[in-house]
């Protein structure tokens, strides 16, 4: 994928206000909601489009509360540029599958508290 110079600028300008904003995080999560079927593809995932979907959804609803537009604008040129390197095939399996590991591995997980974590081992 070729990136269009006059995109980018559009893309990484910082927003003026709470609308411009939103409007800019709509276009962020559906261009991720379409190109779902091509990570899919790309990346071989065993996995059905609907759970990818949903993972991207849970993504964005994690930061969903922002209050601070300059925050917002980071978060947005972090997602373009999640976006950009799946896309153009620069990460690998292993990076895309690290969204994916809580729900595979319940030991992934983070303890709830300290004593929990070290009972169980972990450091």
């Amino acid at each position: 994928m070729v990136i269009n110079p006059t995109y980018l600028a559009q893309r990484t300008r910082s927003s003026t206000s709470w609308s411009d904003a939103k409007t800019r995080v709509t276009k962020s999560y559906r261009d991720w909601l379409r190109a779902s079927p091509e990570i899919q593809q790309m990346y071989s995932l065993n996995m059905p489009v609907s759970q990818i979907r949903t993972k991207i959804r849970q993504e964005f609803e994690r930061h969903r509360y922002v209050s601070q537009i300059k925050t917002v604008d980071v978060l947005l040129f972090n997602s373009h540029q999640e976006f950009q390197e799946t896309l153009n095939f620069w990460k690998q399996l292993t990076h895309v599958l690290k969204y994916f590991r809580a729900e595979e591995d319940p030991k992934a997980r983070l303890p709830k508290n300290f004593i929990q974590g070290f009972i169980e081992g972990r450091n």
